[in-house]
């Protein structure tokens, strides 16, 4: 039997990941999973197109990832991360997003760039959940930042 640290994790693609969170397209900015861990870790991965609604004015000519998505598409990462761990029902849980903290842009993110978006779980209790996310382009930091996020139960 291998040990915790031998085991790569789970993947998976987009129907699972409409069935984690409720975002949708064009909100949507995770394309699909690799190495889930429950309660420890997930790595987010987001195709980068030309498509993109918000390089129509972000910037045109010169189109660049607002800061703000790169942040986004790492938050609902670890939203997919919770949500899994936690087995939440979806139609009775939404996640919300927190906090954010020491956020650093590093690199402009263009089309044809993919996010690799690797999620830590540095806290969990009580429905509260803290992590550390990234976001990278082949072996190139463009962000990372700490969040925390919370699942409530609406009726």
């Amino acid at each position: 039997m291998a040990d915790q640290d031998d085991v790569t994790g789970e993947s998976f693609g987009q129907s699972e990941i409409l069935k984690r969170i409720p975002h949708r397209y064009p909100f949507l900015l995770v394309d699909r999973v690799e190495e889930y861990l429950a309660g420890k870790s997930i790595v987010g991965f987001k195709n980068v197109t030309a498509n993109e609604p918000f390089f129509q004015g972000h910037f045109p000519g010169n189109p660049v990832m607002p800061g703000v998505l790169m942040v986004e598409a790492v938050a609902q990462t670890g939203a997919v991360l919770m949500s899994k761990t936690l087995d939440a029902d979806m139609t009775k849980t939404t996640i919300f997003f927190m906090g954010v903290d020491k956020v650093r842009f590093r690199k402009p993110v263009v089309p044809g760039d993919v996010l690799r978006m690797p999620v830590a779980v540095t806290y969990a209790r009580h429905g509260v959940f803290k992590f550390h996310g990234k976001a990278m382009v082949g072996d190139k930091l463009v962000t990372e930042f700490d969040f925390a996020a919370k699942g409530v139960t609406v009726e």
